[in-house]
């Protein structure tokens, strides 16, 4: 699978994570505020504009910045599904 659509894969599966805590309203209105980021309103990645990495880290972020520990506990499992090293 070439790397923007694995990224978008492991985004899409983030956003999906994040709605089952934060509800999909909240966790679809976070992932839209991720500069670079482009996103159905199922909460499905479209598009990544930039450098995915940095992309991915804007996400995690914006949910961090939410839940704190809490994301970076859930979602270590979607980063081994997705063999991507983990996010600090």
């Amino acid at each position: 699978m070439p790397e923007k659509e694995q990224y978008m894969a492991l985004m899409s599966d983030v956003i999906g994570k994040q709605s089952v805590i934060l509800g999909p309203d909240i966790a679809i209105l976070k992932a839209r505020n991720v500069e670079g980021l482009k996103i159905s309103n199922d909460g499905k990645v479209t598009d990544i504009i930039g450098n995915p990495r940095d992309v991915l880290q804007g996400l995690i972020d914006e949910y961090v910045s939410l839940s704190g520990q809490i994301v970076k506990t859930a979602l270590g499992s979607v980063f081994e599904k997705h063999n991507i090293e983990k996010i600090e």
